[in-house]
């Protein structure tokens, strides 16, 4: 049985991440901004939430490669532009998604959990996020969205373990095992691929959980979901090389380190 979780919407504070968190100027500035463009639509029952910094060179391609139907839901796109000055809302814009935009940079965690609200409060039953960087495949979506329209599973990760990976680095192929190793003996779950940019879940685990991250979510989202009894499944996936652009998550040490802190204290907080 599923046992309550903790609060939702949290503000305040400072995620692992190293920058600060959710507050509510800089969610009610990004929140004015959609409502200036798009006044109050109602959502997709699917709607496909991403965090964008800095990535008018690759969210068109992303966009683009989205279908208009996944397992039989209408699919609507929101993209969070957290900050930055490339003209990435210009390109969401232009290719006719929802875009909401922050004034400031924040990070990819803060970005997506305003993006759930903002997806939940308009209609949405189900929640996918993919990275804006190109390296997930859109077509994807089904295998992830299936078992939650089928009520096999709450939330749904791709896996590059259970598919494949041609980025080539292997000290970050590494800390995929470490750290799924790591959250399979916290949690008494499998997991093969903590950190895949491609996942599914219906719209009650992303609003439902204590998500305080900045950076990093992804491992936050998948403990807390696991430890609160929410049913949580992979399916394989296929991880790609950037097409350009840098990552924004650093050095691998620096990577690990705080991906690492993420995970105990998340287990730490929620067991």
């Amino acid at each position: 049985m599923r046992r309550r979780a903790t609060a939702a919407h949290p503000t305040g504070g400072a995620g692992a991440g190293g920058r600060p968190d959710d507050t509510a100027w800089v969610d009610g500035a990004a929140e004015a901004d959609f409502a200036a463009h798009h006044g109050s639509p109602r959502l997709a029952p699917l709607t496909v939430v991403i965090a964008a910094y800095d990535e008018a060179d690759n969210i068109g391609r992303v966009l683009d490669a989205i279908p208009d139907q996944v397992c039989g839901l209408a699919v609507s796109v929101l993209v969070v532009v957290d900050g930055g000055h490339d003209g990435t809302e210009a390109v969401v814009r232009d290719r006719g998604a929802y875009a909401s935009v922050a004034p400031v940079n924040r990070g990819q965690g803060a970005a997506l959990r305003l993006g759930y609200r903002m997806a939940v409060d308009r209609g949405a039953r189900y929640i996918a996020t993919i990275d804006a960087d190109g390296q997930y495949d859109p077509d994807e979506l089904g295998a992830l969205v299936q078992p939650l329209v089928d009520d096999e599973a709450d939330l749904v990760s791709g896996s590059r373990r259970l598919g494949s990976s041609d980025v080539g680095d292997r000290v970050r192929a590494a800390g995929v095992v470490l750290f799924a190793a790591l959250i399979t003996v916290l949690t008494g779950h499998r997991i093969t691929d903590p950190a895949f940019g491609l996942r599914a879940m219906k719209a009650e685990v992303a609003v439902a959980l204590t998500l305080e991250q900045s950076q990093y979510q992804a491992a936050e989202l998948l403990v807390a979901a696991i430890l609160a009894g929410y049913r949580v499944a992979e399916r394989p996936g296929v991880m790609r090389r950037r097409s350009s652009g840098t990552t924004k998550k650093g050095s691998n040490l620096r990577y690990g380190y705080r991906y690492a802190r993420v995970v105990l204290a998340t287990w730490l907080r929620d067991r």
